[in-house]
């Protein structure tokens, strides 16, 4: 299974990132690239603990993140973004598309770098996660909005 742990499959990611630009179609969703850049970087700021995401009244956390992480199956369109991570509502706002795809290259870096200068942080749905499950989630979720602009 893919992991952003895995060097082969990070470089995947970003060479994915590479090929978007400002004029991506997009296959679903509302999102323009320019707004999914965004968002795939305040997720990551959400794990590194940079961003605030107060956590969802779930029950049966641990099933349902080891059910999104774990089971090879696509995650389902239009499940809606946290407002903190939403780019209509709270999230952060595009700016310059190449700046911003430089600080979603940096933010994975520093999201992956051993050691880590942070503490992995609560998932608003899943709670507390090992470094494990957040190499995966982050891989799933950039793999999921790069097939939003078939990247």
């Amino acid at each position: 299974m893919k992991t952003l742990e895995s060097a082969g499959d990070k470089q995947e990611i970003l060479a994915r990132i590479a090929s978007i630009h400002p004029q991506s179609p997009r296959r679903w969703g509302k999102m323009s690239p320019s707004q999914m850049i965004c968002h795939l970087t305040d997720a990551y700021r959400m794990g590194l603990g940079e961003r605030a995401v107060p956590p969802v009244a779930l029950f049966l956390r641990a099933p349902l993140r080891w059910f999104a992480l774990w089971v090879p199956i696509p995650w389902p369109h239009g499940f809606p973004a946290a407002p903190e991570l939403n780019q209509r509502i709270g999230g952060t706002k595009p700016s310059d598309f190449e700046r911003d795809v430089l600080e979603l290259r940096a933010t994975i870096e520093r999201f992956t770098s051993r050691p880590r200068d942070f503490h992995w942080k609560k998932h608003p749905h899943f709670g507390s996660m090992t470094r494990k499950d957040w190499m995966r989630l982050g891989y799933l979720h950039a793999d999921h909005h790069l097939r939003q602009f078939s990247a």
